[in-house]
């Protein structure tokens, strides 16, 4: 079976070296993708020295999602 997908998923906008991960299927780098953000979206909230509100939460998630790159090879 051959690569189907390929995930591209940077640190910010202007990072060099990108994770880049290969997958079967499509479902399981949603499901990569998924997991990923959550990590970083946790990652980010619990090193906050700050409180973070619903709406703030929902920019990180976005910013996040901006990051990451999905396509069909």
């Amino acid at each position: 079976m051959s690569i189907s997908h390929r995930v591209t998923y940077a640190v910010d906008s202007l990072d060099p070296n990108p994770v880049v991960m290969e997958f079967d299927s499509e479902w399981e780098a949603l499901e990569w993708v998924g997991e990923e953000i959550e990590r970083r979206v946790s990652y980010t909230v619990e090193h906050s020295p700050y409180s973070v509100d619903e709406s703030e939460l929902d920019a990180i998630r976005e910013v996040e999602t901006a990051l990451c790159r999905i396509e069909k090879v």
